[in-house]
């Protein structure tokens, strides 16, 4: 969650898509995250999942296929919605 530090570490190779993985967050942390649009990004939550890649870059989780996530994602990070706005690939 953002402004709190969890510091859990997450097997993806668990997962086999970002549905599961979403829906595992949600269960861990007892909220919704909401839909993803390419043009709007996360919709119907206060909140949006995001991810640092391998370059450094925090991007939407979902912006890029499963198998390219699991391999370049270092670090999650649930953030407000209206912070996250501008990492949208449609923005």
């Amino acid at each position: 969650m953002d402004g709190a530090p969890y510091l859990r570490k997450i097997d993806l190779r668990v997962y086999g898509a970002y549905t599961q993985l979403l829906k595992a967050l949600e269960n861990m942390f007892k909220l919704t995250i909401g839909e993803y649009s390419e043009k709007e990004g996360y919709k119907g939550s206060e909140y949006a999942p995001t991810y640092e890649d391998k370059d450094g870059d925090w991007m939407l989780v979902g912006d890029v296929p499963w198998d390219m996530f699991v391999t370049s994602c270092k670090r999650l990070r649930i953030m407000k919605g209206s912070e996250a706005r501008g990492l949208a690939s449609g923005v």
